[in-house]
């Protein structure tokens, strides 16, 4: 019986990915042709753009058909500039093949996917390409992975897994297969791909894609060793993982049948139709009148979807882990902004992270993005897709804000007729984990129904914070108490209390100094001549960048790692191809938030007030006298209606 799997390959910029995939495709009967990244030949490839800069841009699908393994390969893009796409696509996995280059080794981004497939617990191959290139040291990248990513990277090249040493460094991997090994002085095929699933082993090939060697042996082992994901159930689900539009301008929704059956025609979202299901293979695809358990396809017909969505009885997923820290203004020497608004929110919709806005009174949009590149791209795009001509200004740094301990906020919304009461509890949460929300409030005190229009509302909007307006994060808001009327109250009412309520417990922490600006940090990884070492060190210190030298440095070149503020080291890889006359590289990838180095001065020159930001107003309502009249949010704690829970 065939075997479906959803395969994705991951990489970072240069490793050889979508070389892989091609020759991948050819080993199996699937190209007639081998075709070249750098000769714009690739079948997966397609665009334009990625033709011109040799780089994978989107996410493209093939299919091939090896021994009773029909493999659906989602080929992703490498620069970590586009990590995001590549982070949407690892929720709809079966398994991915990590590629990485014999000559390059282990780099930074490498270790962001590797963090991402451990998130999302993706079972994962690992491919050594360009083993035969000048420089290559497969020996020496193994080591780097069991001693850097994980002992569980076994060598499967040339090997028989179930037998000799290879067995026996597979069993070191699971006591009670290392029980059962030494009890039967046997491993089975099954509990090697149970480890593999289980993330538990991570088999690991090495050869050229280009030269085709190696490829066969990978083929063999990812017909051998995957194993396919069960459905969930009759009931339909899926999940979309990327939005792009055809070249007549169709939106595509992308989605993984992850249960049931998809079939054309039929209602996947409220007052939208599935038209067309079309199984793409490379740029070409088929119409299928119904998808089943396990397969990808793209939908036409559906206008509200967007990336991690879930349809029908699958859940949504989270907000994507790497979020864009660089804010650019858009330029428009146009009195007709609407054509570049309306090309800027197309792109927009199939990359939701660039969150497009347009400010009147500057007459001008501004975008998100990760870095230099995805600017670049957006530039080509803009004038290839649409024929328009935009000027970035230089990117901004997008900061945040969080808590450093909890408070309680209260929010009153009583104009005449009207009636609700909000308290919550914030408190600080773990690094990296966004806005929770729950309630720790008894339905006899607060109704369900209101309880539920809480929660909504926590959910409806993005948060700011009070320092310098900037999106609020790792926060934990809490609902515990709140106060209702039977025959004022509206949803509406529990919306302007609650939102006031966040707004007010965050003044609160403010005045007692417990509000944090964060800004984004890379991780990076210096290469720098042995002679500019303490250039380089100096220029990290004043950076505010904290850095660690290798322990030993083969031949000219000293490597230093370490993490610094994106805000002093963006621009700093031209320094040091300067200064080290083209010998030096930096190697960045964000590593999350962490407090701002100079908060002071960033606020002060933001000139936030919290209190003349109406949309996001801290005060509240009362009514007295058949009246509703405002109240400073200092002076509510006084006049709450329902008790403080502290």
């Amino acid at each position: 019986m065939t075997k479906q799997i959803i395969g994705g390959l991951v990489a970072y910029v240069d490793a050889g990915k979508t070389t892989l995939t091609e020759a991948l495709l050819y080993q199996a009967g699937q190209l007639r042709q081998l075709g070249r990244v750098d000769k714009g030949s690739s079948f997966l490839d397609p665009d334009q753009l990625e033709k011109q800069r040799g780089i994978t841009i989107f996410t493209h699908q093939a299919t091939l058909d090896y021994q009773k393994l029909h493999l659906t390969l989602l080929d992703t893009p490498g620069h970590i500039d586009f990590a995001a796409q590549t982070e949407q696509v690892l929720q709809v996995l079966d398994y991915a093949v990590l590629v990485i280059s014999a000559t390059d080794g282990l780099q930074g981004s490498t270790r962001t996917l590797w963090d991402l497939l451990a998130q999302y617990h993706v079972p994962t191959f690992i491919f050594i390409n360009k083993s035969d290139s000048v420089g290559a040291d497969v020996p020496a990248v193994m080591k780097q992975l069991q001693s850097s990513l994980s002992a569980a990277c076994v060598d499967f090249t040339g090997k028989t897994p179930t037998t000799g040493a290879t067995a026996e460094a597979i069993t070191m991997q699971d006591d009670a297969v290392l029980e059962s090994y030494l009890a039967n002085d046997c491993l089975t095929e099954q509990q090697v791909q149970s480890l593999i699933q289980q993330r538990k082993l991570f088999p690991c090939y090495a050869g050229s894609a280009l030269k085709l060697t190696g490829i066969q042996e990978l083929l063999d082992g990812l017909a051998q060793w995957t194993v396919e994901t069960p459905s969930t159930g009759d009931q339909f689900a899926a999940r979309v993982f990327k939005i792009s539009h055809d070249d007549r301008g169709n939106r595509l929704s992308w989605v993984r049948v992850l249960s049931g059956k998809l079939v054309a025609k039929r209602e996947v979202l409220p007052g939208e139709k599935a038209d067309q299901l079309r199984v793409y293979n490379g740029s070409k695809f088929s119409i299928q009148q119904s998808i089943p358990a396990g397969g990808v396809c793209a939908i036409t017909g559906l206008t509200t979807s967007y990336p991690g969505q879930g349809l029908g009885q699958a859940t949504t997923a989270p907000q994507p882990r790497l979020q864009p820290v660089l804010s650019y203004a858009v330029k428009i020497d146009n009195d007709n902004p609407r054509p570049y608004l309306a090309a800027l929110r197309e792109l927009a919709d199939e990359e939701p992270q660039l969150k497009v806005e347009w400010l009147r009174e500057l007459q001008e949009a501004r975008v998100q993005l990760m870095g230099t590149v995805q600017k670049e791209v957006l530039e080509q795009l803009l004038a290839q897709r649409y024929g328009l001509q935009v000027q970035f200004t230089n990117g901004q740094i997008l900061y945040r804000e969080t808590i450093d301990r909890p408070v309680e906020g209260v929010g009153h919304f009583e104009p005449l007729r009207h009636y609700a009461e909000v308290h919550l509890r914030l408190e600080p949460a773990p690094r990296g984990s966004g806005l929770t929300f729950t309630s720790h409030c008894r339905e006899d005190i607060l109704s369900h129904n209101w309880q539920q229009q809480v929660m909504t509302s926590l959910g409806a909007k993005e948060h700011r914070g009070v320092l310098i307006g900037a999106p609020l994060t790792d926060v934990k808001i809490t609902l515990v108490g709140g106060k209702g009327s039977i025959v004022h109250s509206v949803g509406g009412d529990f919306r302007e209390a609650t939102w006031r309520a966040v707004r007010q417990g965050l003044m609160e922490l403010r005045a007692q100094k417990g509000c944090v600006l964060l800004e984004p940090w890379y991780h990076y990884r210096l290469t720098i001549p042995q002679e500019e070492v303490g250039r380089a060190i100096n220029d990290l210190q004043q950076m505010g960048a904290d850095f660690q030298l290798a322990e030993s440095s083969a031949g000219p070149l000293t490597t230093i790692t370490g993490s610094g503020p994106v805000a002093t080291m963006r621009d700093y890889a031209i320094t040091v191809r300067n200064y080290s006359r083209g010998q030096g590289q930096l190697e960045c990838v964000v590593d999350g938030y962490r407090p701002c180095h100079n908060a002071a001065e960033v606020i002060t020159d933001h000139q936030y007030d919290p209190v003349a930001d109406l949309p996001n107003t801290p005060d509240s309502v009362f009514c007295a006298h058949g009246a509703g009249y405002p109240v400073k949010w200092d002076q509510v704690p006084a006049m709450a209606h329902f008790p403080y829970q502290k």
